[in-house]
C-alpha cells in the first residue's frame, strides 16, 4: 500500500469567490463621442425632415395617380367609358396647374399644350406618341382603341411620377 505524506485534504469550504470586475459605464467617456452621437442624431433628423418635405410636395402626384387609377377602371366599363375618357385631359391640366404658374399654362391648348407636356417629361410621347390623343379627348368625343388607351394611361402614369417643371 502506498502511503502519502501528511497533507490536509482540500475541501469545498476552502474555495474563495472570484472577485467580479468593477462595473463599467456604457456612457461615452470622452467628449468626442458625444459630438459624434450628436452629429448622427442631427443627420438623422435632417434626413427625416427632407423626406417628409418631399413626401408633402409630392402629394399632388399621389392624388393624381389615384384619380388616374379610378379613370382607368371607369374606362374599362362601357357605361362610363366616355366620361372617363373626357376626364383624362382635365386630370393632366389639373396636375400641371398644381405646380406650374396658372397664367403660363391655363391658356395652352392643342399642339402648344402637347409641346409643353413634352418639355416637362424627358421621354416625350405627347406630340408624337400616345399623348397626342389628349387633344382629341379634350375637344370632343374622341374615339380611341383599347391599345391606344392602355398606351396613353401608361404614359400618364409615368408622366405623373417623373415629370419636371418646364
Amino acid at each position: 500500500m502506498l502511503l502519502l505524506p501528511d497533507k490536509p485534504m482540500a475541501s469545498i469550504a476552502d474555495l474563495k469567490d472570484i472577485p467580479a470586475p468593477p462595473p463599467v459605464s456604457y456612457a461615452p467617456q470622452t467628449a468626442g463621442w458625444w459630438v459624434v452621437g450628436g452629429l448622427i442624431v442631427f443627420g438623422v433628423l435632417v434626413y427625416a425632415f427632407l423626406r417628409w418635405r418631399r413626401w408633402r410636395r409630392n402629394r399632388y402626384r399621389r392624388e393624381a395617380q389615384a384619380e388616374l387609377d379610378a379613370i382607368e377602371r371607369a374606362a374599362s366599363n362601357a357605361a362610363t367609358r366616355e366620361e372617363a375618357l373626357a376626364a383624362l385631359p382635365a386630370l393632366v391640366k389639373r396636375t400641371v396647374l398644381s405646380w406650374a404658374p396658372r397664367q403660363e399654362v391655363a391658356p395652352l391648348s392643342g399642339e402648344a399644350w402637347l409641346r409643353y407636356l413634352d418639355r416637362t417629361y424627358p421621354q416625350g410621347g405627347f406630340v408624337q406618341g400616345p399623348g397626342r390623343q389628349l387633344d382629341a379627348l379634350a375637344y370632343g368625343p374622341g374615339q380611341i382603341s383599347k391599345d391606344e388607351l392602355h398606351a396613353l394611361i401608361a404614359l400618364l402614369h409615368h408622366w405623373i411620377d417623373d415629370h419636371v417643371a418646364a
